[in-house]
């Protein structure tokens, strides 16, 4: 039989971790959560990414986090290699595995498959690397929006590794990476070497009640100290230099100055930076969310209903014994 997997997905600040906590803080069935966020593996950034506090993760097992320090590289393949990896584990303990999370390209080639595209070109790869150095990420997708705009579309620009991607394969091919194939039912099977089927459940809020809810989550994280925790990151060394610090809630604290960087001391307006930012994101992750097939469409305005109808899905897909 096939291992289940709930996904449990949505823009941020949707209430994913509200929900989690009412459907399993209680041991009502056991779980475990696999983060789906591609901050929370960074080590010192716990604000920021709104990782679960230390009492919610000593409740229910959490993985894929602080596995990271903010100067390594995280990319698709490893997230859909450890997150598999972490699934089948959960499993064999007799939980259920819950992939939870917004970054919505990881946890669709979680439950789709990857593409179908080139293998890597190194020579390429480290021509574009030079290129991102000298003339910046605005130039490089600038180029790729002219080359290949639904996968510029679909890349953050903070998003090295698949704005890369993208202009290596276009590069290297003449082909947008956006007209390969994807083997989706397929692919999760053969990276992980055992089957899986997944059971897709996305968080949807009215577009008003999500902005004001990103807005609030941004003041609660400046109240929480997140000011200083960007301070202890720039006092240990890193900057928008290192990959976790791109992060929106992170980058908007630092000032370029020539080949230095300071942290910006209006407070106030990094803070209303970090909620406009935040609420781009979250409208690029419903346009990026919308389209995936075999989703089951959850509304969230009222909290205890949505809580009863996922409890129903998930019922319906594993029942517990």
């Amino acid at each position: 039989m096939k291992t289940p997997v709930l996904v449990l997905f949505g823009p941020t600040a949707s209430g994913k971790t509200g929900l989690l906590r009412r459907l399993f803080g209680g041991g009502q069935r056991r779980v475990e959560i696999i983060s789906a966020d591609s901050m929370q593996v960074y080590r010192g950034m716990d604000i920021g990414t709104a990782k679960p506090s230390p009492e919610e993760r000593a409740m229910v097992p959490h993985h894929l986090i602080d596995i990271k320090n903010p100067d390594e590289p995280f990319n698709v393949g490893e997230f859909v290699r450890l997150a598999l990896q972490a699934c089948a584990c959960a499993s064999e303990r007799g939980a259920l595995p819950v992939v939870c999370g917004g970054a919505g390209f990881y946890l669709k080639t979680l439950a789709l498959g990857l593409g179908e595209a080139p293998e890597a070109d190194l020579q390429i790869r480290a021509i574009l690397k030079e290129e991102l150095s000298a003339r910046g990420a605005a130039s490089l997708m600038e180029e790729l929006a002219k080359a290949d705009p639904v996968s510029a579309g679909r890349i953050h620009i903070n998003d090295e590794y698949r704005l890369l991607r993208a202009l290596e394969v276009y590069r290297g091919t003449g082909r947008p990476l956006s007209s390969y194939a994807c083997a989706w039912n397929t692919a999760p099977e053969r990276l992980a070497g055992a089957p899986f089927r997944f059971l897709l459940v996305g968080l949807r809020r009215s577009r008003e009640d999500l902005y004001r809810r990103v807005n609030d989550r941004a003041a609660a994280m400046f109240a929480a100290g997140l000011p200083a925790e960007v301070q202890g990151l720039y006092d240990a060394g890193y900057t928008p230099n290192d990959p976790a610090l791109r992060a929106i809630g992170y980058r908007e604290f630092f000032v370029e100055e020539g080949p230095r960087w300071r942290l910006s001391r209006d407070i106030a307006g990094v803070q209303a930076l970090v909620a406009q930012n935040s609420r781009r994101f979250a409208k690029r992750q419903i346009t990026f969310f919308a389209p995936l097939p075999g989703v089951k469409w959850i509304d969230c305005g009222n909290e205890d209903d949505a809580a009863a109808e996922v409890e129903r899905e998930v019922q319906a897909f594993c029942p517990r014994s």
